[in-house]
């Protein structure tokens, strides 16, 4: 019988990457597939912090191996800012926060635009061993004006290194999957989630 892993969370296009990414050696399940568990704070001061206490929560919760992902973006000019705050931003939806973000950045030349996207993958078995902790990152620049429709969040702001001058939003849903701190965090853990 395959071995179970929740992944924590309810989104679904998160789901369908790491099915593709660990083919049928693990059945993988989301919180939509199971009985609803409170959802643990991220107050971490981490993205490492908060990956491992979402694992750790969800893990314990349900009895199943647990994989959790916190993410974000990171500006050098604002001190690696939003960073774990990333989706607290600013109130209101993704344009609000990326608007912000272009406002609080008007004044700073582009060669200090510099930024990355990260994200930090914790898996927890619930066999008393130490989580399991990968992170991905991907590097680029902030635009001074939103550009693509693809993706959400700060995508369209984020130009991608080595992508020709495109914005993660102007970047077709496959080959983002292939580029992004995400995809680069999930081939890290893939070698933990095949050994379960």
């Amino acid at each position: 019988m395959k071995p179970k892993l929740l992944f924590a969370t309810g989104n679904a296009g998160k789901v369908r990457e790491l099915r593709l990414l660990v083919g049928d050696a693990v059945e993988v399940v989301s919180l939509k597939d199971l009985p609803p568990v409170p959802e643990p704070v991220e107050d971490g001061a981490t993205f490492e912090e908060n990956a491992v206490k979402k694992a750790r929560a969800y893990s314990e919760a349900t009895g199943l191996p647990a994989l959790a992902d916190d993410s974000g973006l990171c500006v050098d000019a604002l001190d690696g800012r939003p960073g774990v705050h990333s989706a607290r931003y600013a109130p209101g939806d993704d344009k609000d926060r990326y608007e912000k973000l272009l406002t609080e950045l008007a004044d700073v030349p582009d060669a200090q635009r510099t930024a990355s996207f990260r994200c930090a993958l914790a898996l927890v078995t619930g066999k008393g061993d130490a989580p399991r902790v990968e992170v991905g990152r991907c590097e680029g620049v902030i635009l001074r004006a939103p550009k693509g429709t693809h993706g959400f969040g700060y995508d369209p702001v984020f130009q991608v290194e080595g992508q020709g001058g495109r914005s993660m939003a102007e970047l077709p849903p496959e080959e983002k999957s292939r580029v992004s701190h995400r995809a680069r965090a999930f081939q890290l853990m893939r070698r933990h989630l095949l050994a379960l």
